[in-house]
């Protein structure tokens, strides 16, 4: 008997989509902490936590307002886009001037608070969230339900949009040049901390866009951000750390490599992706994508 007995085609294509699905979200998520790490030198360890915000803003929105999924995908990245701007200003903008460390620090704390403050007042249980495109389509080795290639299409364009805004335009290019000589850019009339601020607030957005996209397919709870967080970092340190195009790429690879794990080997798909960081830390350190060896 071997590894490839009683595997199927539709198993395996099946969970060929279910890592591309997930790797949608490590994608996104990556992206967002790579520009804020990559652009502020910020470790926000509160990344999964605005995260989950962004899943609860979605809920309660359809819940008390009747706001529905449509609007709640506008509504709740930007509530929580001025969440993380009122927490730059408050809690990071003090120690900018600090080890980087801090910064993980800091962001650790206040996610033990958001978590607590989100459990204290609606528990633990995870709270549904209905579909908002319900059946799906037969592809002959599995039923793809619309929403989730719904996600995966709106992931891939988020993420390109991101890197096009970041790399390949007038205002990504004020960002880099902010991140290397603030000094230069403020002498063109540019406030550079308001513009820090107005990064960290994107990040955490696109974090909190991504929750809104998890709602439907995951429950809602406040624990939803931390079980993702250790595989997200592993993400962004595997592509490079401040590389968003590497976060990207690496995200859906490790998706992707996770599902076929649970095809092959069930018992490691939880940890390949761990094994896949230490061997780029063994070879790559700077990361897969950044360019460099050492």
């Amino acid at each position: 008997m071997t590894m490839f007995d009683g595997i199927t085609p539709q198993l395996l294509f099946g969970q060929l989509l279910i890592g591309v699905i997930n790797g949608s979200f490590y994608a996104m998520l990556a992206m967002g902490l790579a520009i804020i790490f990559g652009l502020m030198h910020v470790v926000n360890f509160a990344h999964g936590a605005q995260y989950m915000l962004g899943a609860f803003v979605a809920w309660l929105l359809l819940s008390t307002l009747g706001v529905p999924y449509w609007g709640a995908l506008f509504i709740a990245p930007l509530v929580v886009a001025i969440f993380g701007l009122v927490m730059e200003r408050l809690i990071l903008k003090p120690i900018a001037h600090l080890d980087p460390l801090y910064s993980l620090l800091v962001t650790y704390a206040a996610t033990l608070v958001i978590e607590g403050a989100v459990r204290l007042n609606y528990g633990s249980t995870g709270l549904p969230y209905s579909s908002p495109l319900p059946g799906g389509v037969n592809l002959g080795f599995m039923f793809m339900p619309w929403y989730r290639l719904w996600v995966v299409v709106f992931s891939i364009f988020t993420c390109l949009g991101t890197w096009l805004l970041i790399e390949h335009t007038k205002l990504g290019a004020y960002l880099r040049a902010a991140n290397e000589s603030p000094e230069t850019v403020e002498s063109f009339g540019i406030n550079v901390p308001r513009m820090m601020t107005l990064t960290y607030a994107f990040g955490v957005g696109l974090a909190g866009l991504s929750g809104v996209l998890a709602a439907p397919i995951y429950q809602v709870s406040p624990s939803m951000g931390s079980t993702l967080m250790i595989t997200i970092f592993a993400v962004v340190v595997i592509g490079g750390m401040g590389s968003i195009m590497g976060a990207i790429l690496t995200g859906y690879l490790l998706g992707i490599v996770e599902g076929l794990t649970k095809v092959f080997y069930p018992e490691g798909a939880n940890l390949v992706i761990f094994f896949i960081m230490l061997l780029a830390l063994i070879f790559r350190p700077r990361g897969l994508f950044s360019g460099e060896k050492s």
